[in-house]
């Protein structure tokens, strides 16, 4: 890459953009940018441009020349670009809401990237996600692909798998908040401790050192995840609380102390799957589904970012979760830019990091970011206790791909006989069946399916 860089944001009209622009902002010195395009689609146009103009007043603020082009053309700001980042949903907030109710009404977790509904989700967004590949491949075949988008692991395993697309990095917010949890809870700074990361996304676990070479794995344990209220507790005491769509309920200690690695949040749902139902359906019963209240949170924002005068980042940004990612989206582009050879935590190639999975799949794991992308750190093997679990989910991961790519009926039910958290049998089949229907304008690949269903 050479002179000014060309950074495309799909899902530009995301509430999640301002972030983004500070990420930037924050790094003048390291990103010479020219030119940012925020494409949408027409159903976004009108956050697209609320959005769109908040960005430019905080570059202007900023006093940057930079360049900022709105636009529903996304092969006319794809030409040419050097990184393209993805944050988009398809079927908006109204098919999250979808995603986490339906299950619910058959008493079944409810979740944006797990369970019935994180599959629904990637059925949805995997073939628009190919589709952005096939035209970068034709008008930007040297760009990075830096994908948000959940669920973004498996997201990022088909741009890889069946877009052979292989420069991409998948991020998540979730490994960002499990170090700042773990620094907290050891009253120290974050740079004074190592962390290794291993697993999947929204499904890893970790260990941690201080500088001393002392690992702290056992005493965060005790902490926060072994003692009654700690992880909320701790959660309370960061600045912003990112992870905010699962309930925050306390983890079994004896299991916690007897895995000897720290899980992240999302666990909850595999480890206390009926604690974390329980909550769900209260939510349910009330209309206040995560995605429900999403949908309120981010009608506050737009009404924020239309002020002419606001031009930084609202605080009450740090509500809408997801706090931090926009900021690893730009420390990712800038240490690949500059090969800084940053620390992060990204959805990649294995490469042997984990031995418990095959080499070619996408895996979440401590890495190290240069030029030519992460270079994965050995995470070596799990114990018994978390390796057959760790394999069911990676092997759904993959049967729920496939599913997205083929659109066949009987894959779709097969990976959610996989997943732990969906009953097996006619429970399945039903909610499988009703989630087909209820998405069936972003569900091409299952087209004839859908009409047999409705011709029922």
């Amino acid at each position: 890459m050479k002179g000014n860089i060309k950074i495309v944001t799909i899902g530009g009209g995301s509430s999640y953009t301002p972030e983004l622009i500070e990420g930037f902002i924050k790094r003048k010195d390291q990103l010479p940018i020219g030119e940012i395009w925020l494409v949408d689609i027409e159903e976004g146009k009108e956050k697209l441009d609320i959005v769109g103009n908040l960005a430019k007043r905080m570059i202007k603020k900023a006093g940057l020349d930079w360049k900022v082009h709105l636009t529903l053309d996304r092969r006319e700001a794809l030409k040419d670009a050097d990184f393209v980042s993805t944050q988009f949903r398809v079927g908006l907030l109204d098919a999250r809401i979808k995603d986490e109710r339906i299950p619910l009404s058959h008493g079944v977790i409810g979740q944006e990237t797990n369970g019935a509904g994180g599959m629904f989700k990637a059925f949805r967004t995997i073939p628009v996600i190919l589709d952005i590949v096939e035209d970068m491949k034709e008008l930007c075949p040297n760009a990075w692909l830096v994908n948000f988008t959940n669920p973004s692991g498996m997201v990022t395993e088909a741009v890889i798998r069946y877009g052979k697309w292989d420069k991409v990095v998948g991020l998540c917010n979730v490994p960002i908040m499990c170090r700042k949890i773990a620094a907290g809870s050891l009253q120290t700074e974050e740079e004074d401790l190592f962390f290794r990361f291993g697993g999947l996304n929204h499904f890893h676990w970790h260990r941690v050192w201080n500088k001393d070479g002392e690992e702290k794995t056992a005493e965060v344990i005790e902490k926060v995840y072994a003692t009654e209220g700690g992880l909320k507790k701790a959660m309370q005491g960061l600045k912003s609380s990112g992870v905010q769509n699962i309930p925050n309920i306390s983890f079994l200690a004896g299991q916690i102390r007897n895995l000897g690695i720290i899980p992240c949040m999302y666990h909850r749902y595999y480890y206390i799957t009926d604690d974390m139902l329980k909550e769900e359906l209260e939510s349910y019963e009330k209309g206040e589904t995560r995605a429900e209240l999403v949908k309120k949170t981010e009608a506050e924002l737009f009404e924020l970012y239309k002020d002419p005068d606001l031009n930084v980042k609202p605080p009450q940004l740090e509500k809408r979760g997801g706090a931090f990612y926009s900021d690893a989206a730009c420390e990712l582009i800038s240490s690949i830019y500059n090969d800084k050879k940053t620390y992060m935590v990204v959805s990649t190639r294995n490469n042997g990091a984990i031995t418990d999975l095959p080499d070619d799949v996408v895996v979440e794991v401590s890495s190290i970011i240069t030029a030519h992308g992460p270079v994965p750190i050995s995470w070596g093997s799990f114990d018994a206790s978390s390796r057959g679990l760790l394999q069911l989910m990676k092997d759904m991961e993959l049967t729920t791909i496939k599913a997205a790519v083929t659109g066949d009926y009987d894959t779709a039910l097969q990976a959610f006989t996989l997943n732990p958290l969906v009953p097996s049998g006619a429970i399945a089949q039903t909610i499988l069946d009703e989630l087909l229907v209820a998405h069936k304008k972003h569900l091409p690949q299952f087209k004839e399916k859908i009409e047999a269903l409705e011709a029922k």
